[in-house]
């Protein structure tokens, strides 16, 4: 009996250790990747050692290296208004034909193509003053509109998820830039989720923004707000390319223009004429003859490559578009890389230190849930400067995978953005021209605006919800380190290939787009209930649920797909090299933390083998002092 509990002593824990030792030095070591590193390098010299000419040249190395920094941020923010002029170019017009869909009465194809069309022009500012304009005109009314700006403001988000790629070849940056990118991503859906069906069972944003403005006497033509960006960038882009958006709206109205009309400005002089155009094509349906008068601006002097490069070349505007999307994204790489590479070298010791506390660290007790919100005023205040929250969040996105924000501190900054992004479009409506506009404008803003504080109160005030959307960026980062190629997989199925198919869906017929929706809803909610299961409650579930192993392996994880994108795709040898020499910190930390598991196993079935022998052994001792060690690791 003796000999058979002992037994029982020794046996139990090591299964059991096992695999509870495995997890939580997993779970330990995906943490630590998140983690900001404090710690100052043992090589630095700090300037008070510096001799005098260590001191002087130390100092014009700094000013270089800033001077180097701000020109580099200067030419990326440029980059990124040249690659939205590109978007734009290459999209403008397909985006503002989206706008004339006969389905935008239902809310689903509304936030779609609110996605489709942000992404296209790359634009929030523009997409929203399109859906401002056709409200105006009475093509949309307000009802219709809230949807196509849930999806504006998603996808806003992708400019951003597009910077974190330039830091894909060194694999921890890439896995925090990317989580940083993606925290974007996840609130802006998770707010949807929630809010869409809200507002269409309800009409909670609509209402409330009616009631705010039935008293109002607001006039338009007042000040637009300032824009302290603009002054500074648009002599650069506005000498390299000058976009029509015009035609955009103008498609989006419905209003008949020819072919060859070109999103590339063509006049650069124009006087205004009363001119007879036909009416749009609705109008045009019920009288065939119909046409309207209407004052326009007339071009007088054509541009040339005097007032910007791409003026009248003679090519086409896919060319164009092309041509400045390859430019803009070459200048935007090399920009990030450079001012990575001069940030890295400043931030060092205690200048490092001081940098990422003051970002990262809370507020002493008891104000220390304070923190987050000062860093949502702050990222407020920022977009408002700034007035783009791409450029905002584009601009701190590689920060995060510095590892000097951490992705905690990044959602707030991020959900600040949202707010200050709207500032700038309600500033924006006061600059309408007519008292109806102002207040039609006024009212698109304010949902946007009440859209993103609804949204901040729900997913952010209660530390379980705020966890959310973090752990899925973080599973995303995570991913994303270990297969890279699944970035641009993202990146296509979510803000492109998922909308094309729910849009389709959509004018196959609302039964059958609701269908889908419901069966891909019961899949996802049953496949979150039982991960949850298996690490919260394993025992309610059948033996051979408790893992995923049951499925085929396609089905649960990415190994497969991996050895297509990298041989088949990529064919990439150094790619393969850098996968097996480049190993992520979560498996090289694993791996410790398994050896380290494994030799005490060992030296615990060795030990108590040999202390049983001699009649001294004490395995529940041994045991717990081995478990000790493991929970220091």
């Amino acid at each position: 009996m003796a000999t058979n509990s002992i037994d029982m002593k020794i046996e139990v824990p090591e299964v059991e250790g096992n695999a509870l030792n495995e997890k939580a030095t997993k779970k330990k070591a995906e943490d630590d990747v998140w983690a900001i590193v404090m710690d100052e390098p043992i090589d630095y010299v700090k300037f008070k050692d510096m001799s005098g000419k260590q001191k002087v040249a130390h100092v014009f190395v700094v000013i270089g290296k800033i001077s180097g920094v701000l020109l580099t941020l200067y030419l990326f923010i440029c980059s990124l208004s040249l690659m939205s002029s590109a978007f734009q170019i290459l999209g403008g017009k397909t985006g503002g034909r989206l706008f004339t869909n006969e389905y935008l009465s239902n809310p689903v194809t509304g936030l779609i193509i609110g996605i489709l069309v942000t992404v296209l022009v790359q634009s929030s500012s523009t997409s929203t003053s399109i859906i401002t304009t056709m409200v105006g005109a009475g093509i949309l009314n307000v009802h219709e509109a809230i949807p196509i700006i849930m999806g504006a403001n998603i996808g806003t988000s992708v400019t951003n998820t597009i910077v974190a790629l330039t830091q894909s070849m060194d694999r921890n940056k890439f896995r925090k830039s990317f989580g940083g990118a993606t925290v974007h991503d996840m609130f802006n859906f998770l707010c949807v989720l929630i809010l869409l069906p809200i507002e269409v069972i309800t009409g909670y944003l609509e209402k409330v923004t009616t009631l705010i403005l039935s008293d109002s006497s607001l006039q338009g033509g007042q000040s637009g707000g300032p824009e302290f960006l603009d002054v500074i960038t648009d002599p650069m882009t506005d000498h390299v390319i000058q976009v029509n958006k015009t035609i955009i709206t103008l498609l989006a109205q419905e209003i008949p223009l020819d072919d060859a009309a070109s999103m590339i400005n063509i006049w650069c002089s124009y006087k205004e004429a009363n001119v007879t155009v036909p009416c749009n094509e609705t109008q045009l349906e019920l009288d065939p003859n119909c046409t309207v008068t209407q004052e326009m601006e007339i071009g007088q002097v054509k541009c040339t490559t005097k007032d910007f490069i791409f003026a009248n070349t003679g090519l086409s505007d896919p060319a164009v578009g092309s041509i400045l999307l390859v430019l803009s994204l070459i200048v935007l790489t090399t920009c990030l890389v450079l001012m990575v590479k001069l940030l890295s070298s400043m931030l060092k010791g205690s200048v490092a230190l001081i940098i990422k506390k003051v970002v990262n660290t809370n507020l002493p007790y008891p104000f220390g849930w304070i923190s987050g919100y000062l860093a949502i005023v702050t990222g407020a205040i920022l977009t408002f400067l700034v007035q783009s929250s791409s450029v905002f969040t584009s601009t701190i996105t590689p920060l995060v995978g510095m590892g000097i924000i951490s992705l905690k501190r990044m959602f707030p900054l991020t959900l600040g953005s949202n707010i200050g992004t709207t500032a700038t479009s309600i500033l924006a409506a006061l600059a309408t021209d007519n008292d109806y506009g102002v207040i039609v404008a006024m009212q698109i803003a304010l949902c946007h605006f009440f859209f993103n504080v609804t949204g901040i109160l729900i997913w952010y005030p209660i530390p379980v919800l705020r966890r959310v959307p973090i752990r899925a960026a973080m599973f995303l980062g995570n991913t994303t380190a270990g297969y890279r190629w699944f970035a641009v997989v993202y990146l296509l199925f979510a803000f492109f290939l998922i909308p094309c198919v729910i849009l389709g869906l959509s004018i196959a017929g609302i039964w059958i787009m609701g269908g889908f929706l419901i069966l891909a809803a019961v899949i996802i909610v049953t496949v979150i209930i039982i991960n949850v299961l298996q690490s919260r409650k394993p025992n309610w579930l059948p033996q051979s649920m408790r893992t995923w192993e049951f499925l085929p392996k396609p089905m649960r994880s990415l190994e497969p797909y991996d050895s297509f994108f990298t041989k088949t795709l990529l064919c990439c040898k150094s790619c393969k090299e850098d996968e097996t020499n480049d190993d992520s910190e979560v498996n090289s930390q694993y791996e410790y933390g398994e050896g380290k598991l494994q030799s005490s196993i060992n030296w615990y079935s060795d030990a108590t083998e040999k202390e049983y022998a001699n009649g001294t052994s004490y395995p529940n001792q041994a045991f717990e002092k081995d478990e000790g060690q493991m929970t220091e690791l």
